[in-house]
């Protein structure tokens, strides 16, 4: 309709136009005033600025409309006079047009924020960048991984690990790799890689996924020594238990042929003794044997925790209290840092045994330290996470842990010292696991060590 009024507005604009032509051109050749002629001229030069003036705002607002499209900004609306001009009619459908784009992005824009949500609040963590490694989506499990609150490219990752840099950079679509970083006030975590490359308007992207499976490997990890103990505890209980029996059963009869004074079967009281000093020994040695396997076997019969709200610094306290003895024979200075009503949800029972491990093996590693000469010191620090939970901090300014003994300290069975059995900080790691925490370690050789347990809320 707009278009038809257009049409014969113009045909209407050309026909006036040369209608006066005409009437111009007829004066021209006859004996008119000179004064006519200059009107009727003047007539068609207005009528002709009027036709091109009409033309061009028409063309003005195309072009202005189609811009808008372009760019993509439809804030712009066109004044309906209703007139019944064409031009009106022009206006209508433009601003009819440009609502139909405002509905389109409002749409677009709705799902782009619904996308956007879905990726942000995804478990796995979600990366992607261009070429020169400039991001465009990280989402928020990504920085807990990372550690980061911002990403703007990929080589600020450096401060991570550098080997998880080229490892992003290298790998290609389908591909998998598994990087181990350490995080600050956290234990070290072992992250999955997983790579896709993308092509989006005519711009190559690469996004890349990540994954926390340092859960699943201790789980792994512990599921098999838990395996292995099982084995060996009842191999060992089945062969130590009648050595044990017979072994005191005989130390019984040799001790009534020792108090009656006489020879036995032409064999003297001094090799009876010695007899009794054998089977006595293996005696002691068969119950100690099974005390260790009993102790190993324990491992396997941790108990899930029974939650209740704890304060941690009574907590503490309280395990200060037990081992005070052993602080104030050590001469050991304990410093505490703890804010009272910071609360968590635990075992007690289980998490104060997590403790006394850690704060006697402190204990022990200052006095094996003790001819330095410097003040022996341990600090118990306890702070609140802000995704909620704690860590407790447990620091002493022992000899520290070589590196290589660093990285095997939660193994069952290893140990660094000469009278330990080895399962009181693996016992300690499956208990923080069981109450979806984590413990870790860091150390220095001659300064100390410290210990991080992290309660999860």
């Amino acid at each position: 309709m707009g278009y038809k009024s257009f049409k014969y507005q113009l045909i209407g604009r050309i026909a006036l136009l040369a209608l006066t032509m005409f009437v111009f051109a007829n004066l021209f050749y006859t004996e008119s005033y000179t004064f006519s002629k200059i009107l009727i001229f003047i007539l068609i030069i207005i009528e002709g600025y009027y036709l091109y003036y009409f033309i061009e705002k028409s063309n003005r607002e195309v072009i202005s409309f189609l811009q808008s499209i372009k760019w993509d900004d439809f804030s712009h609306t066109y004044p309906e006079r209703k007139e019944g001009t064409s031009l009106d009619e022009l206006y209508t459908e433009f601003n009819s047009v440009i609502r139909k784009f405002r509905e389109i992005r409002a749409e677009k824009e709705a799902s782009y924020q619904y996308l956007k949500t879905i990726v942000q609040h995804v478990g796995i963590g979600i990366i992607t960048f261009d070429r020169n490694g400039e991001v465009q989506i990280i989402n928020t499990t990504a920085k807990q991984l990372l550690g980061l609150k911002h990403l703007k490219n990929i080589r600020q990752l450096k401060v991570v690990n550098e080997d998880l840099v080229n490892s992003i950079k290298e790998l290609r679509t389908g591909g998998r790799d598994l990087v181990k970083i350490s995080r600050q006030n956290e234990d070290e975590i072992q992250l999955a890689i997983y790579a896709i490359e993308l092509s989006l308007r005519g711009k190559e992207f690469k996004l890349i996924s990540l994954q926390n499976i340092q859960s699943e490997l201790e789980e792994k990890e512990m599921e098999a020594w838990q395996n292995l103990i099982r084995v060996l505890t009842h191999e060992i209980m089945n062969s130590v238990t009648p050595i044990s029996s017979l072994a005191r059963t005989v130390e019984s009869e040799m001790e009534e042929w020792l108090g009656n004074g006489q020879d036995i079967n032409q064999i003297d009281n001094e090799q009876i003794s010695d007899f009794h000093m054998a089977v006595h020994t293996i005696h002691r040695r068969s119950e100690s044997l099974i005390k260790f396997v009993s102790d190993f076997r324990n491992m396997t019969r941790i108990t899930l925790p029974n939650l209740s709200k704890v304060c941690i610094k009574e907590l503490i306290q309280h395990v200060i209290a037990i081992l005070r003895p052993e602080i104030n024979q050590a001469m050991v200075i304990v410093e505490e840092d703890i804010p009272r009503q910071l609360c968590i949800e635990i075992d007690e029972q289980q998490i104060e045994q997590v403790l006394i491990n850690i704060v006697k093996n402190a204990v022990q590693a200052l006095v094996e330290n003790d001819d330095t000469g410097k003040e022996k010191r341990l600090w118990l620090r306890a702070t609140p996470r802000p995704e909620g939970g704690a860590y407790i901090h447990i620091r002493d300014n022992g000899p520290g842990i070589e590196e290589e003994a660093l990285k095997k300290i939660f193994i069952p069975f290893f140990t660094t010292k000469k009278s330990g059995s080895g399962i009181g900080l693996s016992l300690s790691k499956q208990i923080m696991r069981n109450h979806r925490g984590s413990i870790g370690v860091r150390s220095v050789v001659n300064e100390g060590t410290e210990f991080t347990l992290k309660f999860s809320n």
